[in-house]
């Protein structure tokens, strides 16, 4: 099929072709090493290409229902193969769209002959909802150590050792005398870096290993199969070895670059630090004003006024609430369920202080999930303010003793927080409804909740609700 597709389509030599047809005849192990679709495509005298030989892997589903040899691989459909046949350089995580009209992530090697024309091209495709920005390679699990260890002795015969050069991954193949009998290209530049002269092709194993890689001894060998991760020349390795089962084989060495990849935790560490020390010392400024306020109410003389320094102070610290939250995880985010019980807590602390008769119960049931900062500070000023008008007026008289539900409910576009009490109520036409605290309830729920807010009030108590819009960490729903 390969050498009757080429002869008919392609101007590809004999010799072009038979070097084609050998590597065809490994596909099979490299599609079930990468749990990948692998193909071969040929170049048309146009600008298009045509598919000479495919494998699907055995433990994965295949993007494709039929096999598509034979058939033509358009260069709009498919960018990462007509850019690898224009440019003659490897293609990595293309979006591309197969002859079945399913979108792919592609990744394209070109195939040389002697002369070092570009004759074909080998891809690996996985369906696009299961791709990763960087994919493992090598999946380990039992199953996986032998599936891996097949296709390295594919990979290392004389007539198919390209296919080494399409790993990401250094490579190195140790005979059973102790000497390293293969090493691909990745594994000679990894050494040339770490300080070594020479090639490491055919020295001792014990010569590479003694100064630069300890022995492999990670927790989950088994099987003839141990990874460890190291340091060394200020570059971060993960070293796998796997025993071989093949003639003249010993065992196959892994190594995989991971540098970036630590550089990365690293760098997310300390913004995390940095992240929790900022909202640390907002913290702290907002305590030391509402301390300021503490001293400034003790000494005002006049009822109102301290009662407007409390007030103000009681704002203050909810939205401290939050920040101090946000200083103990170090992340942009907070589980709103522990945000409005420390402001129940805060409040009952301040009331308990100023209305010693009133034996009140706060609640607070429902979801928890978590919310933005930014929403987060929100919530805390309107929930503080509902909670104190409750607290406040609910009660007042003979009815000393009462209970207060916040309930919490998380919905799909929206979330709701109801704050409702069992107290006398109040009559809302005579109601004054432009007091501060239900214009910052009002002002904070439309412009930075993008939400609504409704409130209910009767002989047997005040329902008051407001929703607002999802603005979670999870998908910014």
């Amino acid at each position: 099929m390969v050498k009757d597709l080429c002869q008919q389509y392609t101007d590809l030599t004999d010799e072009d072709i038979a070097t084609i047809e050998g590597m065809s005849a490994i596909l099979k192990p490299l599609a079930n090493l990468e749990d990948a679709d692998i193909f071969i495509d040929c170049p048309l005298w146009s600008e298009d290409a045509i598919v000479v030989a495919e494998a699907k892997p055995d433990y994965v589903p295949s993007s494709y229902k039929k096999s598509v040899v034979g058939l033509l691989a358009k260069k709009h459909n498919e960018p990462a193969v007509a850019r690898t046949f224009r440019l003659g350089v490897a293609t990595k995580q293309m979006k591309a769209i197969t002859q079945e009209n399913t979108h792919v992530i592609q990744t394209v090697e070109p195939i040389r002959n002697g002369a070092g024309r570009v004759i074909g091209v080998l891809i690996r495709e996985k369906r696009a909802d299961e791709e990763r920005v960087q994919s493992e390679r090598i999946h380990f699990s039992q199953q996986s150590y032998k599936r891996i260890a097949k296709a390295i002795a594919h990979m290392t015969a004389d007539d198919s050792s390209w296919l080494a050069e399409c790993i990401d991954e250094a490579l190195i193949i140790v005979d059973r005398d102790g000497y390293v009998s293969y090493c691909n290209s990745l594994a000679r530049e990894l050494y040339k870096r770490l300080g070594y002269v020479y090639d490491i092709l055919g020295q001792s194993y014990q010569n590479i290993l003694q100064i630069y890689f300890p022995e492999p001894r990670g927790v989950d060998d088994v099987a003839g199969f141990s990874e460890v991760e190291v340091e060394l020349a200020h570059s971060f390795l993960a070293i796998r070895r796997i025993d071989l089962d093949s003639k003249g084989m010993g065992f196959a060495l892994i190594i995989r670059d991971i540098t970036d990849k630590k550089e990365r935790e690293k760098e997310l560490i300390l913004k995390s630090v940095a992240i929790q020390e900022m909202h640390h010392r907002v913290k702290n400024n907002l305590q030391t004003i509402a301390s300021l306020l503490r001293l400034q109410c003790r000494r005002a003389r006049d009822m109102e006024t301290q009662k407007v320094l409390q007030e103000s102070m009681s704002r203050i610290l909810s939205i401290a609430v939050t920040h101090e939250l946000l200083s103990q995880v170090g992340i942009d985010s907070v589980n709103i369920r522990e945000v409005i019980l420390n402001i129940k807590n805060n409040t009952l602390r301040y009331f308990s202080n100023i209305y010693t008769d009133n034996v009140v119960e706060v609640q607070v049931e429902g979801d928890d999930f978590q919310v933005d900062a930014d929403t987060s500070t929100s919530i805390a000023l309107v929930v503080n303010e509902l909670l104190q008008n409750s607290l406040e007026h609910a009660f007042l008289g003979k009815r000393q003793k009462g209970i207060v539900r916040i309930s919490i409910t998380h919905g799909s576009l929206y979330s709701s927080i109801t704050v409702e009490d069992n107290g006398r109520g109040f009559n809302m036409k005579k109601a004054p409804g432009n007091t501060l605290g239900l214009s910052i309830v009002n002002a904070l729920v439309k412009d930075k909740l993008d939400g609504s807010f409704s409130i209910v009030s009767t002989s047997r108590g005040t329902c008051a609700t407001f929703e607002f819009k999802n603005f979670s960490i999870e998908g910014n729903s």
